[in-house]
């Protein structure tokens, strides 16, 4: 089988949370492009679906933080679809707090978006995927703020680790039927990059920082999450995939004022 065929998704139904936007249109476009049916959800409708052609992604409306709502979303997936193949848990984010004065109700609300949610997710996309010869595949999409500090978005970044210990966990359990991985995404230029980064002098500047000279694009986390829930990827699962473009310089370097010949040690 070439790897053209082993990256063929036709007949497989893959379910991306927040779907319609940002990073999450871009890992729905990529499923899409590969021939997989999609299912999207979020707590808005997107002004345009995700599509290719006439394959065009299916929406439903959902506050994935329900865990109810979400057991009864699952349920229906499956029963319209008779499967679920891959699970792509992509919604999360957090506004700026100051860790300081941040409300036990804001922090709670940002565990439950970025974790919990998550964690719902998988358990009743498991249910579903135990049942099936082929298995299935999740992929948890977390955060650079997961392995570093962030300050800023404290709760967010703790619950974002939160998610890479639960992808092991559950790599763990619920083998060898369901895979289970997670993507450490870097800086990613979405429609909302302004509201980060500022103006197209600032996004110049910040994708600067990066050692391969570019922020990520949505599509860039789409490829991986293919990849992953490919057959070329059959033997992984509990592992992390640091998408960061190389990460991030130490900021002493910037800071140190020592000289270095070509011969000093590093």
């Amino acid at each position: 089988m070439g790897n053209n065929e082993r990256l063929d998704f036709t007949g497989q139904v893959a379910i991306v949370t927040g779907g319609g936007k940002g990073v999450g249109r871009g890992i729905s476009q990529r499923f899409l492009e590969h021939g997989a049916k999609v299912v999207i959800c979020g707590r808005s409708e997107p002004e345009s679906l995700p599509a290719v052609g006439d394959n065009v992604a299916e929406f439903h409306a959902l506050d994935v933080r329900d865990p109810e709502a979400t057991e009864h979303f699952i349920e229906q997936v499956a029963k319209d679809y008779g499967r679920i193949d891959i699970l792509v848990n992509n919604a999360g984010g957090a506004p700026a707090a100051d860790a300081a004065t941040a409300s036990p109700r804001f922090s709670e609300a940002i565990i439950r978006l970025n974790l919990l949610a998550p964690l719902n997710f998988a358990q009743a996309c498991n249910k579903v995927m135990q049942q099936q010869d082929s298995g299935g595949a999740i992929i948890n999409i977390a955060s650079v703020s997961a392995v570093r500090p962030s300050p800023g978005t404290a709760a967010y970044g703790a619950a974002k680790a939160g998610l890479l210990n639960l992808t092991t966990s559950l790599a763990v359990e619920w083998a060898p039927k369901v895979r289970v991985n997670s993507i450490i995404g870097g800086l990613i230029r979405t429609e909302q990059s302004h509201l980060h980064y500022g103006n197209e002098d600032g996004i110049a500047a910040v994708s600067a920082t990066v050692p391969l000279g570019r922020m990520a694009v949505p599509e860039d986390i789409g490829d991986a999450c293919v990849f992953l829930a490919s057959d070329l990827a059959s033997y992984i699962s509990g592992a992390e995939i640091k998408l960061h473009g190389g990460g991030e310089k130490p900021a002493f370097l910037g800071a140190a004022n020592a000289e270095h010949d070509s011969n000093s040690a590093r």
